[in-house]
């Protein structure tokens, strides 16, 4: 069965759900954090079938997040490393791991934690207001067309619902 990409429609989140696909990429780029670059080491980390884990870390080749070098030859075999983009998909995961540790976690805590090597303390990632420093939550934030939504949309009788929706809440 085919599956209904998400790749050009107007919403980031969407966007971002087309790239990751399934439950195994984050946990590639998960073991990518952890320092994992070798196909073995991420198969042996996983428990993935090799022909899933192939998938994955294509992809997340092909999407610029990791990078395919060889570090041995005949035969040759590769290493991945994370880029730019594939670092700066960080606060992604701390962001789903606070609120694993706050919603999944059991009574004996968290199973991971997360330490700032700048300050010496472990922390959680706390989404706030670039401009102000201040905490963003539901109840004072609003999502809004921004410049890249499509023309051709910001009309329509539904596509203006749904964003005046949040404003009668």
């Amino acid at each position: 069965m085919k599956r209904t990409s998400f790749a050009r429609w107007p919403c980031s989140i969407a966007r971002t759900m087309d790239l990751l696909g399934d439950r195994w990429t984050p946990l590639v780029l998960r073991e990518a954090f952890y320092g994992i670059r070798r196909f073995d080491d991420f198969q042996q980390q996983l428990g993935i079938a090799r022909n899933t884990l192939s998938d994955r870390l294509r992809r997340l080749v092909d999407e610029g997040l990791l990078d395919k070098r060889p570090y041995h030859c005949d035969p040759v075999w590769y290493e991945y490393v994370l880029t730019e983009k594939g670092a700066d998909f960080w606060s992604v995961l701390l962001t789903i791991n606070r609120w694993g540790d706050r919603w999944l976690a059991g009574a004996e805590g968290a199973p991971i934690t997360v330490h700032h090597t700048a300050c010496g303390h472990d922390t959680q990632v706390k989404v706030v207001c670039e401009h102000c420093d201040e905490p963003m939550t539901i109840d004072d934030s609003r999502l809004r067309m921004g410049p890249g939504y499509p023309e051709h949309l910001r009309e329509r009788p539904d596509i203006r619902e749904r964003f005046a929706r949040q404003d009668s809440e």
